[in-house]
């Protein structure tokens, strides 16, 4: 399954979450389901994977954490805060250098309106 399959399975979920418990929650609850329902459609999920970072002959593995990695393929990343900062898609942009992979999702569940809170990040795609 490409990447692009991958988001609008993710994508949908995200739609279909938000729309049967809206805006407020904390991010661990829609962690939980989006993992929950990821994983009813027999897909590989990691959740809060640890990212090492490598510098010369350096493994850092305090690198990040990532909230959930799909196939191997997607890093979802999940807010449910007021406001996205500029630094949240230029972090996610980071984390998929750092790990080779080649798209993103940065979605924030705390939008009137969840077309609005999901942002797609590509590192050459």
């Amino acid at each position: 399954m490409s990447e692009n399959e991958l988001a609008t399975i993710i994508v949908n979920i995200a739609f279909r979450i938000h729309s049967q418990l809206g805006p407020g929650l904390l991010e661990s609850v829609y962690e939980e389901i989006m993992v929950h329902e990821l994983l009813k459609l027999n897909l590989m999920v990691e959740r809060q994977k640890s990212i090492p970072v490598f510098w010369d002959d350096i493994k850092m593995d305090v690198g990040f954490r990532a909230d959930i990695v799909v196939e191997n393929k997607v890093i979802v990343e999940l807010k449910s805060i007021e406001l996205i900062a500029p630094v949240h898609p230029k972090t996610l942009l980071t984390y998929l250098r750092v790990t080779g992979l080649k798209l993103g999702l940065l979605i924030n569940f705390n939008e009137e309106l969840i077309k609005n809170g999901i942002t797609r990040i590509v590192n050459k795609l």
